[in-house]
Formats: C-alpha cells, structure tokens, sequence
C-alpha cells in the first residue's frame, strides 16, 4: 500500500510538472517560424510529417513543450544534436538546456491518426465517387495540434510555411501564397504556401478537393480567390457576388490596408459552423453556395463580410485570453454588419440592430444577460452585444474619433495580442474622453442598456416608423385600416410590408382582404413571403393571388405556398405538384423533399411513381450526402412513418457524425424510434452488422 501511495504521489508531482511547463510556455519561448512538411493520407485518414520550428529562447529552462495530441514522435532534433524527450497524450516535452537569448533550430517528425480538426468527407471504400471527396479542418481553439504539433495558445505567433503532399486530381488550399505546386508521382501532388507574417496556430487550416476557382483582384490590389466544386457552377456568381465590394469596403472602411498576402475562400461539406476565418482562408460550409433564387432567402454575404472582418479583428490583433473576446466576435459582427449596409441600405442596417437588440433585451429582462468582459460569455453576448457596445461608442465619440483611435489600435498592436483596455486607451486618446462609465455600463455590465440602443435606434426614420406601426399590433383592424393601406402604396418598405401583413393575420374581413390584395400586387418578394408563411386560412377571394406565390423567386415562399395550397384545395393537388415538380430549393433541398412527401401521401397522383418517389427520399439519408440534406429527408420520413433498413442504418451511423447539432439531432430521433417495438428489433438487427462507433450510442439505450 505504501508502494502505491508513493507510486500515486510521483506521477500526480509529474502531472503537476506537466501542467506547468505548459501553463509557462509563452513566457520562457519566443517561436518565430514553424516550417512543415505534411503528407496527407485520406484513405487512411492519418498525416504523417516533418517539421522544423526556429526559436528564440527568453529565459532559461531546461524543458520545451510542444503540443501534439496522440502523436508519435522520432528523429528529434535541436541544432542538430539529440536531446532528450518525453511524450504523453498532449505532446512532446524536449529536455535541453535553454539558454536566455538562444536561437534555435527544432527539428522532428511524427505521424498521427487525428481525432478531430481534421475531416475526411467521403474517402470510405463505400463511396466510389472521386468529386465528393474533401480533407478540410476547423483548429478554432486549441485543435490544431491534432494534426500539426504547435503551441496551442494565442499568445504565440509564427510564420507558417507548409507543404503538402495530396493524392493528385484534387486541388489544395492553404494559408499564404502559393508557391510551388509539383508533381511527385502518378498519385501524388506537392503543395507549398509561404506566409510573411506570424499568426496563431489555430488559424492554420487547409481543404482539398475538387475544387475550380474564380478570381479578382481589388483595386488596392488584393488577389482574391473563390472556390468552388463543378456542380456548383451556377452558384458562384449568387453566392460570391459582393466579395471583391467587400473587401474594399472593409479596407477602406476600417482605413488599415488588408494584412495578407491573398485571400481565399472555399465552400466544404459538412462543416462544424457558417465559417472560420483562417489566416487569409475562410473555409465555410457548402450549403451556404445559393443559385440566383436562393440568394433572395438566404446567402453567403453576412457570413462572407464576417470571415473577411476577422482578418483585421483576431487574426491580425489578437486577444489575449477568452474574457476579451468580444475584441474579436463583436467588431467581426459590428463590420460585416457596416458592409451589409454598404450593399443592402440604411434601414436592412437598423432592422438587423433591432432585431439584435430584441433579442438581447430579453435575455437581460430574464436574468440571462452577460457581460461583455468574461471568458464563459454566450454567442449572443460575444457577437450581438458586442457590435452594439461598439455602435453606442461609435456614436459616443464620433465618427472621426472613432475611425481614428480604431486604425491607430490595429496599427500599434499589429500581430500582436491584446487586452480590452489596449482598445480603450486608444479610443481614449483619439476623442480625449474618460471611457470608464462606457466600459461599466458596455463592457462590465450584465444588463443590457435597453433605452440607450433604443435611442440610437431612433435616429433611423425607418426604425421610428416601424415602432409606430408595431405600437398598432393590438389595434382594431377598422381602426387602422387606411394607415396601413398607405404603408403598401408603392413602393412598399420590405419590412414595414411584412409587419402589415403579419397584423392581418387571423383577419378576414373586407378591408383584411382588400390589404391581402394589395400586399400580393406589390410585387414585393418579402411582402409576399410574409403572407405565404402567416396567412393560415386562404380565403377563396385570395385563392387565385395565394396560388401565385408558386412562381416567386423565393424557395421559401414556394415550401411555404405549396403546402398550405396543397392542404386547403385538394382538388387540385395534382395541379400544384405539377407546377413544382422541378423545383429543387436550398442545399437541403427543402421544396424537392417537400413535394416527394406531398406526392407519397396523394394517393391518386402518379401512383406508378409511389416506390420511385420513395426510394429518392429515402436515398436522400445516404450517409455520401451532406447532413443538411440527410436531416430534412430523415425529418420527413419520421413524419410518414416509413424509415427502411437503409435510413435506419444512416440514423444509426449519424449518431456518431462529427457535427454535433446533427448527430444531437440524430439521437433525439433515434430515441423517439427506439420507443416503437418494431422499429427496435429492426434496429437491434441492424446494429450486429456495424461497427461499433455508429452502434454505442444504440447500446447505451437499449441496455438499460
């Protein structure tokens, strides 16, 4: 017993000793260059490499820690000589003798099977299909050293240069520019990116695929460069078409001359979140790719204009822990929402702000609100609150204050990292104000300051127009009938026209029915949307009007029109599915699946088709699709009750996905499944035949 206490005693000391030589990393290294040579495995989702890390020693210590997680390591090397290490789950330890002022050359190789950062998408044998193929990788946080040994904090910032070695046929996408591209053999490409300046190891990133590109340039002369996979041809112009405005707009806008050499971005399946902004690579998810009708309901351009932010805001001044960063959501928020008013007008600016503000507002009336300085604040805090305390300081100190002290922050504190208060004093020494009450009441406060955002709401006309129409929401309609048939004389506000037809809902009088009118002949494609998705009974007077929502340019309105339609008049149900039979909808396809399920349950509508029409919706759950798509068609056939052995084998296989709100979604579905003794037994059957990553989540439920 003595033995084991003393055993427990020496690695619990060794545990400690661990810690904190990480915890201490920054302040005795300084690492300027981190030099890696990758080969990238997807077959067998392993990355094997070489790396070569140049150092400047800041004080002396006789152990370096570099984090690699479950790696493999050899051929260590420092200056040429073999020193001493020890690896553990987290990385490698390099004893040596470290002295102040030192500069050294670190050497070593490794191989890893990476458990996550880095996805493989498609490359089972199953899957035979070379275009659906992609590697991608998301390290926001601390991941990047799941595939590439580096030092998992912000503070430390390196020039990466990489070089990869990719199965040929695919392109791949990397951080800096581009400077070699040879080939080694039949099967295999070298990629090599240089980058000039340092940045932080979780802005590493790579894609591959099959990817084409398109490109411009700016007129200060940044390259830019936007990919994406042939089938989507038709959606490059919709989904890429404001990148170059925006740009120039951010660069002129923030007065500091984009920080890198080029900048890229590249569409992937089944991606964690909308995007991440690696250093001059944002990688963002696919679905967000739209053809010229999506665009209308929903595009890549907020997302688009963020990533692009953060290029300033994190990746070129970074925090310096989590409890500043709001220094890096909020000001990406704040600007993308500057560059959206830039493309889409005033009032989509203070309607966006609003809409913020009300949802902050209720959050803080609910005891749930947050302050701004914290390291466990929500997306809603990080993001929303933090671009309004960054619009009420705007206001605060003027515009040319403001401008001023922003420009001269992010040129003093250039690839370096930063607290609040480093922001602050600059906004303090532009306008010559004390900030302290704006940094209680903005930055330190939970509370959101409700009446100080509606005031500066209501310096937009628009704004104050919209609360005195919602002021008429429990208004008699007789009432206020002729004010809001004067809000749809042309041409119709987008939203005043919607809160219009939203307070028609329910109404179905003479004078509700001579504003539905003159809502449908607005011809406003919003207007028209609103009614689609609020009106809940379709008057026969309206029938013809409400029939054509089936031709507008918006796949939300059509999802929305057809169903209703299809429900209401089920004489012509034939005649609707008809006109919609083409129509495919957004990347989850919401309008096809939509229209297979209609068609499944009408029974005299092409009946010969029913096990056609069947076997596309259930193809849809294949594992080979992106989880968007597979979510939609496994929603629909809970609804009709019809899962087959091949979608209850997806379900079971999307438990275990690695995106989480999809395989959340998958477990709540498989448990709602589970409680039906049939379909339990098929599942039971099934599980035998998997492996045991898709069927643990099964046992766990079913052992109990």
């Amino acid at each position: 017993m003595r033995y084991l206490a003393a055993l427990f005693f020496i690695l619990n000391l060794s545990i400690i000793h661990a810690q904190k030589i990480r915890d201490h990393q920054i302040e005795r290294f300084d690492f300027h260059k981190v030099d890696a040579h990758l080969k990238i495995d997807p077959t067998q989702k392993k990355v094997e490499g070489s790396v070569v890390y140049s150092l400047e020693v800041l004080y002396p210590d006789d152990s370096l820690f570099i984090n690699g997680k479950n790696m493999q390591f050899r051929n260590v090397r420092i200056d040429g000589k073999n020193p001493e290490f020890s690896v553990d789950v987290e990385g490698i330890y390099i004893l040596h003798d470290f002295k102040v002022d030192d500069r050294i050359t670190l050497s070593l190789d490794y191989e890893v099977t990476p458990g996550k950062a880095v996805y493989f998408i498609n490359w089972d044998e199953s899957v035979a299909s070379e275009e659906i193929k992609q590697v991608w990788t998301q390290g926001q946080g601390k991941y990047t050293s799941s595939w590439l040994p580096s030092v998992d904090d912000m503070n430390e910032k390196a020039e990466f240069d990489l070089s990869f070695e990719f199965p040929a046929g695919y392109e791949l996408i990397a951080n800096g520019e581009q400077i070699g591209n040879e080939i080694i053999n039949d099967s295999v490409r070298l990629w090599k990116f240089n980058m000039e300046k340092p940045m932080s190891s979780y802005l590493v990133g790579f894609a591959a695929g099959k990817y084409r590109s398109v490109n411009s340039t700016t007129n200060t002369g940044v390259e830019i460069r936007n990919y994406y996979l042939p089938e989507d041809s038709l959606r490059v112009e919709p989904s890429f078409r404001h990148s170059k405005r925006i740009m120039e707009f951010l660069e002129k806008e923030i007065g500091v001359d984009y920080p890198w050499r080029n900048y890229k971005q590249i569409p992937v399946k089944d991606f964690l979140y909308a995007g991440m902004e690696n250093t001059g690579t944002t990688i963002f998810s696919e679905s967000l790719m739209v053809d010229s009708i999506g665009y209308h309901d929903q595009n890549y351009v907020n997302v688009n204009a963020h990533e692009l932010a953060h290029q300033w805001f994190g990746n070129l001044v970074t925090e310096k822990s989590g409890k500043h960063h709001w220094l890096h959501e909020g000001f990406a928020t704040y600007y993308a929402l500057l560059a959206e008013k830039d493309i889409f007008g005033e009032d989509y600016f203070y309607w966006k702000l609003y809409q913020s503000a009300e949802v902050l507002k209720e959050l803080s009336d609910s005891g749930k609100g947050q302050k701004l300085l914290s390291s466990t604040g929500s997306s809603s805090t990080y993001y929303q609150k933090g671009a309004w305390a960054l619009h009420i300081l705007r206001q605060k100190v003027g515009e040319e204050a403001f401008r001023k002290g922003l420009k001269n922050y992010l040129e003093t504190y250039a690839f370096q990292n930063v607290e609040t208060d480093n922001f602050l004093a600059e906004m303090e020494l532009a306008s010559g104000m004390d900030l302290t009450q704006y940094k209680a009441d903005w930055l330190e406060q939970s509370a959101f300051k409700a009446n100080q955002s509606l005031n500066a709401l209501k310096e937009s006309e628009f704004i104050k127009s919209y609360l005195e129409l919602a002021a008429l929401r429990e208004t008699p309609l007789q009432t206020k009938h002729e004010y809001l048939d004067k809000i749809l004389d042309f041409p119709v506000n987008d939203y005043l026209g919607q809160e219009v037809v939203y307070q028609l809902a329910g109404e179905n009088s003479e004078e509700a029915i001579n504003l539905y009118k003159k809502a449908f002949a607005s011809n406003n494609l919003y207007v028209r949307q609103a009614v689609a998705t609020s009106m809940q009974t379709i008057l026969p007077q309206l029938q013809a009007s409400f029939e054509s929502l089936l031709q507008d340019e918006s796949y939300l309105t059509v999802e929305k029109a057809l169903f209703k339609l299809w429900e209401r008049f089920p004489k012509k149900k034939a005649d609707y599915l008809k006109k919609t039979r083409n129509i495919d909808g957004f990347y989850n396809k919401n309008v096809r699946m939509l229209w297979l399920t209609l068609s499944l349950v009408s029974a005299e509508f092409e009946p010969e088709k029913t096990s056609e029409y069947f076997e596309e919706l259930s193809g849809y759950t294949n594992p080979s699709n992106p989880f968007e798509v597979r979510e939609n068609a496994f929603g629909y056939l809970y609804q009709l009750g019809a899962f087959n052995e091949a979608s209850l084998e997806s379900l079971l296989m999307a438990t275990a996905h690695h995106a989480y709100r999809f395989r959340d979604f998958a477990r709540q579905l498989l448990d709602e499944l589970i409680a039906n003794e049939e379909y339990r037994e098929k599942l039971m059957s099934l599980a035998s035949n998997l492996d045991e990553q898709y069927t643990r989540y099964l046992n766990s439920k079913t052992s109990s």
